[in-house]
């Protein structure tokens, strides 16, 4: 077997393959035996088919997938043995023009496109600066943020009219253009949520609403076209809801509010276990700590985004761009060349950042062990259970939760690219000038 490597340019190369008789001959005579053993054709007892009636069948086929899987390896193991980085996978070079028998006396030639990593050229240094944003809970969102806590331990009451962000409970009647009910049309009973109609007009025409009152709606307008709303609320598919063009009858059998928790002793303890928190301020102090922890999640990916666009933007590098588009199509059956070209600049910004963490990693010898992927897991996780519950989960469950999370394949890789990115920009900000600033989180929401 001869393999070569001719390089067309710092970013392309071209690596020709021939293989010989001898080659591929004893892996192709050993596949025919165990086909022959594990044959079961007519005539013949199970095992006891001749190699040769194998051969005369299906040689052609076996040896194609022999040679197949011989490239493979012989490929893999060149750029592993010669340390050649490529970007993508090997492409195979089509020739119509060499027509092979596939009776075993060939000597076959391929030819495979490879796509050279570039050299990157990165040193990160004081002389970069980022900024690190101190998130501070403004009035605004410490008070919706309470109220939310307090609905959601409040309790359902049923007052007379309807005020915003209460609920009719009402029966919805599909409308003729003539005013009149549709035959054969939509009737569904449903909740609609005032603090979803984003129509003030129709707003206030259902603020004050009573039980037994009835009224029509422009259901598409009162909620914006929003399909999955609209589908939700009259039992319909998102595709129907979003071709309904009807005015609807509405007639309340009830109103709904749910009413806030009252600040006591019991509510305190519901949320934050007995006695950690035994009056207001206390509470409030609780409330802001927990919202600016989330602040501080959202402060350092803005950070991270910055060193992101700012590494990238002044780390100089080319790519074997017409390659690498060609890959793209070859792995991606379904992939038109709109959305190839609509997509190709953030696929290269992002393999660009690949580029740079790898070097940033390599050159500076950074590890990452399963105990970092473990403990990132087990952080993501516990912050969407306390998406629902603002108590902690028990740490031995917590971690039996993260352990079969991390038995999906897909959740420990993503999860281990996460730790890797993490990893990095962690030595950035310990070398680069990183300049701390307090900002409100609504001038803050600005700046994204």
């Amino acid at each position: 077997m001869n393999i070569k490597q001719e390089n067309i340019d710092d970013l392309n190369a071209v690596v020709n393959i021939s293989i010989a008789p001898a080659d591929y001959t004893p892996k192709f005579e050993k596949a025919l035996k165990d086909q022959a053993k594990k044959a079961n054709l007519p005539g013949f007892r199970k095992g006891m088919v001749p190699v040769a009636h194998i051969k005369r069948m299906y040689g052609k086929s076996i040896l194609v997938d022999e040679i197949n899987n011989l490239l493979n390896d012989t490929i893999s193991g060149y750029l592993n043995d010669n340390k050649v980085e490529v970007l993508g996978q090997p492409l195979p070079v089509m020739d119509d023009s060499k027509d092979y028998k596939w009776d075993n006396t060939d000597e076959f030639e391929f030819s495979y496109e490879l796509g050279l990593a570039p050299k990157v050229d990165i040193e990160v240094s004081s002389k970069d600066k980022f900024t690190q944003y101190n998130v501070k809970a403004d009035a605004e969102t410490l008070a919706s943020r309470i109220k939310n806590i307090r609905k959601s331990y409040g309790k359902m009451t049923n007052p007379e009219t309807a005020a915003e962000g209460d609920v009719l409970y009402a029966e919805l009647t599909q409308l003729s253009p003539d005013g009149t009910a549709f035959e054969g049309g939509i009737n569904a009973t449903g909740s609609i949520r005032l603090d979803l109609i984003t129509d003030k007009k129709i707003l206030k025409s259902l603020v004050g609403s009573k039980k037994d009152d009835v009224l029509t709606l422009d259901i598409q307008k009162a909620f914006d076209g929003n399909e999955a709303v609209i589908a939700k609320l009259l039992n319909i598919s998102e595709e129907d809801a979003k071709d309904l063009k009807s005015n609807f009858e509405v007639k309340v059998k009830n109103v709904n509010r749910l009413e806030e928790a009252d600040l006591n002793q019991e509510f305190y303890d519901k949320v934050f276990g007995p006695g950690v928190v035994t009056d207001e301020a206390g509470f409030n102090a609780k409330i802001t700590e927990e919202i600016e922890s989330m602040f501080q999640q959202d402060a350092a990916r803005k950070l991270q985004n910055d060193m992101y666009a700012q590494l990238t933007e002044q780390t100089k590098m080319k790519l074997p761009d017409a390659f690498l588009r060609k890959w793209l199509k070859a792995t991606n059956e379904k992939l038109t060349d709109e959305e190839l070209e609509q997509g190709y600049d953030d696929f290269a910004k992002n393999l660009k950042w690949t580029l740079i963490e790898n070097k940033i990693i390599t050159d500076n010898d950074i590890k990452i062990d399963y105990k970092d992927v473990f403990e990132t897991a087990k952080q993501r996780l516990d912050a969407q259970f306390r998406m629902y519950s603002p108590q902690p989960m028990p740490e031995d469950q917590l971690a039996q939760y993260t352990a079969n999370f991390l038995q999906e394949k897909e959740n420990a890789n993503r999860i281990f690219d996460e730790v890797k990115a993490l990893k990095v920009f962690e030595y950035i900000k310990s070398v680069a000038t990183i300049d701390a600033k307090d900002i409100e989180y609504s001038k803050f929401v600005a700046l994204k």
